[in-house]
């Protein structure tokens, strides 16, 4: 259709519009089913304008939208780009810059986003750009992807953003007052560079975390329906040097959450230890490192024999204090182990979503049994000593060696028993970074010292789920 065919059109309904004020009702209400269907035929689309504020105020959806064309790399096919960056981020993103057009599909339908930005005199004589995202859809989808695609926009925004954030690491601090209501978190940046790329771990069982990982944080619909909170529970244990907080922290950084750092010993009674529960964020990690040391939570049906892992023989008071009813005393009141399980597993434990609760130990043995089971810690990590698929990771990050002639005789001391844990490991690498040979001669001499006897305590399974009572 022409210029001059559009004319027409126009100066014909502008007539229709005319004269059906002259005409009877019944008249006019089918004129104006006529106009309807005339519009429908000749201008099919629908437009909204979303501007950058309403009033005074910042529009969020503006926001939304913006952050959401970037999220799904929209940009890239416009001509002219804004570098930005997101609050509290240290990566840069880009932006449509004003007069760009872009489009994406959603369920089929087809959305035209159109970014507008122009001048606005104000009432003291000077100019403000004003901005705002011109979303165009096909009338026919309108109900099809309405309210689902809004819904899209907010949940890849609020992705996005909590993704390219800087995270943050939380402690509960003994300074903060529990009685006048303050935050009793501080926190600080976390900038911990380990990842999955760089735990020292057989892969087999690295692939396996990420993947109960991934499972969790798309398990949303799955949690709701089967009646749980949507929450997560590791045990990792091991022993010391074996890389428990370095696995703490590539999760961390694989999920891009914050880690609360709870220590039991500043939380000065049960209530505060739901206070500091209520005060975390969704998509967070709450750990309490060497649980066993925290507090006397060990099992009542046990006492701390001399163990492989024990670096220190156990005192008379350790002996004596696995007692029923047990409680950490101190702050001036007390943190039981019913405390703990509520924390833990409890009604207040559902305040929130998306969180991972992690305990470590050196002393698994040492723990009630109530602390293990399902729905608490649902999945048992073995931090185990250093494997050869380990101990080459350790030296391709560290040396950047992925073969060396004494690669077959480490094998077989590993396999034979030579029992050393990352940490060892690493730190012998780190003291001969520059003398490749030497630092393998000496690791090869160092486990060659370090054969495990055959009486010492083995655990046979790396990655199990905690088993049902």
């Amino acid at each position: 259709m022409n210029r001059m065919d559009l004319s027409y059109l126009w100066t014909i309904l502008g007539s229709l519009a005319f004269v059906r004020g002259l005409l009877p009702a019944e008249i006019t209400d089918a004129l104006n089913r006529a106009l309807r269907l005339l519009n429908w035929y000749f201008v099919p689309y629908v437009a909204f304008e979303i501007p950058e504020f309403e009033g005074s105020s910042i529009n969020e959806l503006y926001k939304n939208v913006q952050l959401h064309l970037t999220a799904r790399d929209l940009c890239r096919s416009a001509r002219k780009t804004v570098l930005c960056r997101v609050k509290n981020s240290t990566n840069t993103t880009t932006t449509l810059a004003g007069g760009e057009a872009v489009v994406e599909t959603f369920e089929g339908a087809k959305i035209w986003w159109t970014h507008t930005v122009h001048g606005h005199k104000q009432s003291d004589g000077g100019s403000q750009d004003q901005r705002s995202y011109s979303m165009k859809i096909h009338k026919r989808d309108r109900d099809k992807i309405f309210p689902a695609y809004l819904d899209v926009i907010r949940e890849n925004a609020v992705n996005f953003q909590h993704k390219n954030r800087e995270m943050l690491l939380y402690s509960n601090s003994k300074s903060a007052s529990f009685s006048t209501g303050r935050h009793l978190w501080q926190a600080v940046h976390f900038k911990h560079p380990s990842t999955f790329d760089t735990i020292a771990m057989e892969p087999s069982q690295l692939q396996s975390i990420k993947a109960d990982l991934d499972a969790f944080v798309a398990g949303k619909e799955y949690f709701q329906r089967v009646g749980r909170p949507w929450k997560r529970g590791y045990l990792l244990y091991g022993p010391a040097g074996s890389g428990k907080s370095s696995m703490i922290a590539a999760i961390a950084n694989y999920l891009k959450w914050d880690v609360y750092d709870l220590e039991l010993t500043q939380a000065r009674s049960n209530a505060e230890l739901k206070q500091l529960l209520i005060q975390t964020t969704n998509k967070s990690i709450i750990v309490i490192e060497d649980i066993d040391c925290s507090a006397s939570l060990a099992n009542p049906r046990s006492r701390r024999t001399a163990s492989p892992w024990c670096e220190t023989p156990p005192s008379s008071e350790e002996e004596g204090a696995a007692e029923p009813g047990m409680r950490f005393e101190g702050n001036g009141g007390r943190i039981t182990l019913s405390g703990l399980l509520n924390f833990t597993d409890g009604l207040w434990s559902c305040c929130g979503n998306e969180r991972i609760l992690i305990f470590t130990t050196n002393h698994v043995e040492e723990l009630d049994d109530a602390l293990l089971r399902p729905g608490r810690m649902d999945l048992h990590i073995h931090m185990s000593y250093c494997s050869f698929a380990a101990f080459k990771t350790l030296v391709l990050n560290y040396l950047l060696l992925e073969s060396h002639i004494l690669f077959p005789k480490v094998e077989k001391l590993l396999c034979s028993g030579a029992r050393v844990t990352p940490a060892q490991v690493s730190e012998i690498l780190i003291q001969s970074r520059d003398d490749l040979d030497g630092a393998v001669q000496k690791l090869v001499s160092f486990m060659e010292h370090r054969t495990m006897s055959s009486s010492a305590k083995i655990f046979p399974e790396t990655l199990h789920h905690a088993p049902k009572k």
